[in-house]
Formats: structure tokens, sequence, C-alpha cells
């Protein structure tokens, strides 16, 4: 699907609260006050456009029809599962979103569920250890494109060979260790088969 330009999408993000807040959706003039405009043209424009990329469509002729389509989610996608000894399990069908209120870019992280029972380092604080229990949600936070990881991190790797496993970080010159959550198993690869997806960021309880 082709991007929405910065315009676009202020006008579509506004559009999904508003209709989200009010249950019906907002008249031209509406839509063209809230994007400080003069005029309904380029709000018609950018509708016109948004139409052609797939993100809303309307009744013609019918006033207040408009309705967004491919409307996110909201909260952090639980992508898979994740067994004490590490090895991820993605999900192949849609799965629920984890509503993380606190996280302000919720594009950046997304979730897997704890299958068994294991122990993994509060991964915010470092200061002690903690029960991870079945049914339990690991949030991962994407890593951004120059960030590295350190040693001692959790981390989400994608191993090559291996496929995608969770585990306590380690560089030993040109190889890499994951540790798993449990320390029952660990797995020391070349690090140029190693890529980083993301970083354990904490645990969400399953109270």
């Amino acid at each position: 699907m082709e991007p929405l330009t910065p315009a676009q999408k202020e006008l579509y993000d506004w559009l999904v609260h508003y209709i989200n807040q009010n249950q019906h959706a907002p008249s031209i003039r509406q839509m063209m006050r809230a994007m400080n405009l003069r005029s309904p043209a380029p709000v018609q424009s950018r509708l016109g456009r948004m139409r052609d990329k797939g993100y809303v469509t309307w009744i013609e002729g019918k006033a207040r029809t408009i309705k967004p389509l491919k409307v996110k989610k909201p909260g952090i996608v639980i992508k898979g599962a994740i067994a004490a000894g590490g090895l991820v399990e993605p999900f192949t069908d849609e799965q629920s979103n984890l509503e993380l209120p606190y996280v302000l870019n919720q594009d950046d992280y997304y979730a897997l569920r704890v299958e068994g029972n294991g122990l993994v380092e509060n991964a915010i604080s470092k200061r002690s250890a903690s029960r991870c229990a079945h049914e339990d949600i690991a949030i991962i936070r994407r890593l951004a494109p120059e960030e590295t990881v350190k040693n001692g991190e959790f981390v989400a790797a994608n191993v090559e060979g291996y496929g995608v496993t969770l585990g306590r970080y380690t560089l030993d010159f040109s190889e890499v260790i994951l540790t798993s959550f449990n320390k029952e198993t660990s797995l020391k690869v070349p690090r140029t088969t190693v890529k980083i997806q993301g970083v354990v960021v904490g645990i969400w309880r399953n109270n």
C-alpha cells in the first residue's frame, strides 16, 4: 500500500480519532477547520488521494459517510509465543493487542506471550531476578537504525539456522552468546549470523 504524505496522514489520524470519539463522520468543513485550512478544496483533494490509496471510502452523494479503512487496533501486537528455552513460535493468525497507554510510540513495540515458567532479570531496573510465569507477556522494543545492544540485555534475535529466539545477549569477540530466560540453555553463534530485532523492556503480568 502506498504510504500517506504527512498532510494526508494528519487528516487520516484526525478522522480515526474523531469517529472513534463521536461515532459518526465529520463534515468537510469540520475537517477544514481541524486542518487549519481556509478552503474545503485541499481537504477534498487529500480525501481523494487517500481513497485512491485505499485508506478511506465513502458513499458518493451522501454527506458524512466517510469511513477510514485499515484502521490499526490500539495497543501492542502480540506476535508470538516464547517457551522457557527461548525459541519464539510466531502466530500465523490474527492475535489480540495489549493496550499499554503509557507507551508513547506503540509502533516501536510488540509483545510475546510466555509459555511455561522461567526466570528473567528485571529488564528495567536490572537489580533483581523475577519469575516470568506462564501467560505473562514480554514487551519488546524495536531497535532504532543505528542503535546497538549492550552485554547483559535481554534481546529478541533472529539467528540464521535457528529462527527467532529471546535471550541474554553477550558479545564474545566474533561470537554472540544468547542465554535463555531460565538459564538452562545457551546458544553460541558467529556474530554475522545474528540480527537483533529488539530489546526486552519489561514483563506484563497476567494476574
